[in-house]
């Protein structure tokens, strides 16, 4: 039964990608120049809020929240009008950053026990981003 599906299955789904990955117009990381500065801030940030909390490891808080920084540059970096670019949303900030926490936070662990403090973990990395930041770029 497992030959029969790999023959009959495996060569149409893998055109099927295929044909699909072309199509799909694809937009460049927007990263923007400061991603060092929101990487360093996230990884600063990561640190302390998993000492305050007593959750793992440096590294990994340090990890958690330098990728929490990366994800909310790089949204930051799709808004294309320049006082948007200038001025960052608040909401928008906590919001991808603590979904990169959560989802950094259950990749680092391979399991889902502590979700909501990764997330919060996270979200305050975004707002220390956003507070740190905030009509400082140019």
């Amino acid at each position: 039964m497992n030959k029969i599906f790999k023959r009959a299955f495996l060569p149409g789904l893998l055109a099927t990608s295929l044909v699909g990955a072309s199509f799909v117009p694809a937009k460049p990381a927007s990263a923007d120049e400061y991603i060092l500065q929101d990487l360093g801030i996230g990884a600063g940030a990561g640190v302390v809020t998993g000492a305050v909390r007593g959750r793992g490891s440096v590294v990994n808080n340090a990890v958690k929240g330098a990728a929490a920084g990366a994800a909310v540059n790089a949204v930051h970096g799709t808004r294309r009008q320049y006082q948007n670019r200038q001025k960052r949303s608040v909401v928008q900030d906590v919001g991808v950053g603590a979904a990169a926490g959560a989802v950094t936070g259950t990749i680092l662990r391979g399991n889902t026990r502590h979700v909501v403090g990764d997330a919060v973990d996270g979200a305050i990395t975004g707002g220390a981003i956003n507070v740190l930041t905030n009509g400082k770029r140019q």
